[in-house]
C-alpha cells in the first residue's frame, strides 16, 4: 500500500462526520430483525463505529442505553451535541483495542464499520469483540458485499484478497459468504443474508449477520 491508511482514514471521516445536526440523522430497519435480543438486554449496547449516530437513534428510540463508539473525534462532538441522552460516547480507534472489560456487553452493533481494516487488524478486531461479549453475547454486523459495485467493489489497487485502496488513500474490504465464514469462525452464525440498502443515493449490497459468541 502506498500510503498511510489510518490517518488517510481519520481525515476523511473526520470530514465526512463534521457539523450534523439531529436532523441529518436518519436509521433504515435493518436492526428490526434483531427486535427480540435489542429488547432482552438491560445492559448498554455498544455501537461500534457509530459515526453520526444512525443506529444510535434507532436504539435511542428503542430506549436502550447506548455507549456510542467511532475514531472520529468530529463523530464523537455530534453523538454528544445530538444525543445528550446517550449513555456514553468514546473515541478511539479499533487498532488499538477496545476500552473495556472482559465480558461486557450482551450486543456489540458494528454497521459497516468492520471492512476498513487488513486482515490480521480485521482478526484482531472480532477476537477483542469476542473478548468483550459474555458467553452467548451477540454481534449484529453489516459488511460490504463483493457484489457491491456502486460503491467501489472491485475498484481501485488491490492490497490483499477482497481488499482494495481508492482514491482517497484509504482502504474497503469487501466480503462473500466464504470470507463471512472465515472471519467470523470463532463465532456461532446465527443468521446471514446478502442484502440491498437504498439509504444512499446508489443501491448498496451488503451482508447482514448476527453472530453468537460461542
Amino acid at each position: 500500500m502506498t500510503s498511510d491508511y489510518r490517518e488517510n482514514s481519520l481525515k476523511y471521516w473526520n470530514e465526512i462526520h463534521k457539523d450534523k445536526d439531529r436532523s441529518d440523522i436518519k436509521y433504515d430497519d435493518w436492526l428490526l430483525k434483531f427486535d427480540d435480543i435489542i429488547t432482552a438486554t438491560d445492559r448498554p449496547i455498544l455501537d461500534l463505529g457509530c459515526g453520526t449516530g444512525n443506529d444510535t437513534l434507532y436504539l435511542i428510540d428503542k430506549g436502550k442505553k447506548v455507549i456510542s463508539c467511532d475514531q472520529s473525534p468530529k463523530a464523537i462532538e455530534s453523538i454528544i451535541k445530538n444525543f445528550p441522552e446517550v449513555y456514553d460516547a468514546k473515541c478511539f480507534n479499533m487498532l488499538d483495542g477496545f476500552l473495556f472489560e472482559d465480558d461486557s456487553f450482551d450486543i456489540v452493533i458494528a454497521d459497516l464499520s468492520l471492512h476498513y481494516f487488513r486482515e490480521d487488524d480485521t482478526r484482531k478486531i472480532l477476537k477483542e469483540i469476542n473478548r468483550i461479549l459474555i458467553n452467548g453475547g451477540h454481534l449484529i454486523f453489516r459488511v460490504n458485499s463483493v457484489n457491491d459495485v456502486n460503491h467501489g467493489a472491485g475498484q481501485g489497487v488491490q492490497i490483499e484478497h477482497h481488499l482494495f485502496e481508492n482514491e482517497s488513500h484509504t482502504i474497503k474490504r469487501f466480503f462473500d459468504e466464504d470470507d463471512i465464514r472465515d472471519f467470523f469462525r470463532d463465532f456461532e452464525i446465527e443468521f446471514l443474508n446478502e442484502e440491498i440498502m437504498t439509504r444512499y443515493s446508489m443501491e448498496k449490497r451488503l451482508y447482514r449477520g448476527l453472530v453468537r459468541k460461542k
